[in-house]
């Protein structure tokens, strides 16, 4: 029988004493390092280290803390009309004119007028005149200007980045005050928006759309007299009454569960003054317009939405030329194709015209009262194509109250040419202030044969230089002296001029522009009414025989394609 074998494999007696020198050699390892003369300063140097690090931390949230805890910081972003309003107030606040690195500008802030001036402009009455833009002091970009505000310090800080793929420049202003309480920031906000709206009571803003349908400030127009658009009896004050009845009636709509909104389409010939009462209507009610295009390259059924759902709660939505919103027709009983000029669809041998908007009818009817649409705004639509619309665009709701506007009557008429040539209230002072004697004789001849409305010194003086020297130019020169007319005057010649006026043919557009050429020639422009009256019947009648001449060839065209 044998015996127990004891002996180990060679190959686990070959691992043991090298896994026994690994061990070995790491804690002869740890040991070197903790004998180490140097590794005592290392573990100061790295404790110190973490200590300084963890205090600055800690210092730092102390202080945001402190900041967070009696300072009040507010961002205003460019885009915004509040920036405005800010910087408006910066730009009035004398501490600009102590500062040693500042901005000089002509930004005008969506303002006509002397707000924003550097301080001694004003005197200067030759420079005021020649300047076409106000000059300001404000913050200088990527600085921090330190200033007092009823005895709060306070601190601005213009910055700029750029942003978006072609790197555009924005622009954020940021002012801190040491406040705890919010009353110091309202107090603030609530000054600057006085001063700016107090700076342009006399003028309203206009907006469009951008392509980030977005709505940017463009323009700033002074307020127009309600009174001086021309129009028949009734019309203005139906519309301003009604507009200025919803405005008051907010809790009516909402008590009945009614959509605050309301609509107007104005229709009817061009230039018959459907635009003009809008901006007057506007200055009259002290509100903004923005105007959406609906015809504007990119413009689909979603951005829509979004720009009607982004406008102010009191403000003035236009929707100009509503009838050419799309290639189509607005009908949806309509046959799909390109629209002719009355609103019908082409023949079918014309060519298609392109797109370049994704807008659909559904969209806009959507937009104009779905549920993301905007309420208290009030909308205006002009067309003047008012059969071309569909019935849906145009029912209550959405379009509440259509107008139509003609073209010029006889009282139109009259009341344009007495607003031409009776003198303003301005223009009497100065002329009590000359000297000058307004002629007011029973007999207007009488007048004219005294005073054609030509400055005879600039005429004798014209005729000094020879003919080969003289400006050669087309149209009428209104460097003359008008005739100094009075009302019984001027209600005799209107009442002359409105006989030659023939009713409904020709727009109040075109009236002005024939006023215009005879600006200071009022007696001119009696006389020669009735023959611009006929230049311009023949001029209807030539473009209505071209148009019934390409109407018959369109039907050959048709023919010939069958035909091959």
């Amino acid at each position: 029988m044998g015996g127990v074998n004891n002996t180990v494999p060679e190959s686990s007696n070959s691992t043991a004493p090298t896994s026994l020198a690994s061990v070995t050699d790491f804690s002869s390892l740890i040991a070197f390092f903790f004998t180490f003369g140097a590794l005592r300063d290392w573990i100061k140097i790295f404790l110190f280290g973490g200590a300084l690090e963890s205090l600055r931390r800690l210092g730092l949230y102390l202080y945001r803390t402190f900041i967070d805890a009696f300072w009040i910081t507010a961002h205003f972003d460019e885009d915004d009309d509040s920036y405005n309003w800010i910087m408006l107030f910066l730009s009035k606040q004398p501490a600009w004119s102590k500062a040693r690195e500042v901005e000089v500008s002509t930004r005008s802030f969506g303002l006509n007028s002397s707000a924003i001036m550097v301080p001694g402009e004003e005197d200067d009455k030759e420079l005021s005149l020649l300047a076409s833009r106000k000059l300001a002091y404000l913050p200088s970009p990527s600085m921090s200007y330190s200033m007092w505000y009823r005895g709060r310090y306070m601190t601005v800080t213009r910055v700029q980045t750029q942003t978006g793929y072609y790197r555009q420049k924005q622009e954020t202003l940021q002012i801190s005050i040491f406040a705890r309480s919010h009353r110091v920031l309202n107090e603030l906000l609530l000054e600057a928006k006085k001063q700016y709206m107090s700076a342009s009571e006399h003028s309203i803003s206009i907006y469009v759309s951008d392509s980030n349908n977005s709505w940017r400030h463009v323009a700033s127009r002074p307020k127009r007299n309600i009174n001086s658009i021309i129009l028949d009896p009734g019309i203005s004050e139906l519309l301003v009454d009604d507009a200025r009845d919803f405005l008051e009636s907010k809790a009516w709509y909402a008590a009945r569960g009614i959509p605050f909104r309301r609509g107007y389409l104005l229709y009817g010939a061009p230039g018959s003054g459907k635009t003009s009462i809008i901006s007057s209507i506007a200055g009259e009610l002290g509100l903004d317009v923005y105007i959406i295009s609906l015809s504007r390259a990119g413009l689909d059924d979603s951005a829509l939405s979004e720009l009607i759902s982004e406008l102010p709660e009191k403000c003035i939505a236009l929707m100009e030329d509503i009838d050419a919103a799309f290639t189509q027709s607005l009908n949806r009983d309509a046959v799909s194709g390109p629209a002719s000029e009355d609103g019908k669809p082409a023949p079918p041998g014309a060519p298609p015209v392109p797109s370049t908007s994704g807008l659909s009818l559904s969209g806009l009817l959507n937009a104009l009262d779905g549920v993301a649409a905007q309420e208290g705004r009030i909308l205006y639509a002009t067309t003047n194509k008012y059969t071309a619309l569909d019935p849906a665009l145009c029912r209550p709701g959405r379009m509440d109250i259509h107008l139509e506007f003609k073209l010029a009557s006889k009282y139109q008429a009259e009341k344009l040419f007495s607003s031409f040539y009776l003198p303003t209230e301005e223009e009497k002072k100065g002329e009590k202030d000359s000297g000058a004697a307004v002629d007011d004789a029973e007999e207007g001849e009488e007048v004219e044969e005294k005073d054609s409305g030509y400055n005879s010194s600039a005429s004798s003086e014209t005729n000094l230089i020879p003919p080969s020297e003289k400006p050669t130019f087309f149209g009428t020169t209104h460097r003359k002296q008008a005739p100094k007319l009075g009302k019984k005057q001027v209600a005799k010649l209107a009442a002359r001029f409105a006989e030659n006026v023939p009713e409904r043919e020709v727009s109040m557009a075109a009236l002005q522009g024939y006023l215009m050429t005879y600006k200071v020639r009022p007696y001119e422009a009696v006389n020669a009414v009735k023959d611009w009256v006929e230049s311009e019947r023949e001029a209807r009648l030539k473009k209505a025989q071209a148009a019934a001449a390409d109407s018959q060839t369109a039907p050959s065209t048709e023919e010939v394609k069958v035909d091959l």
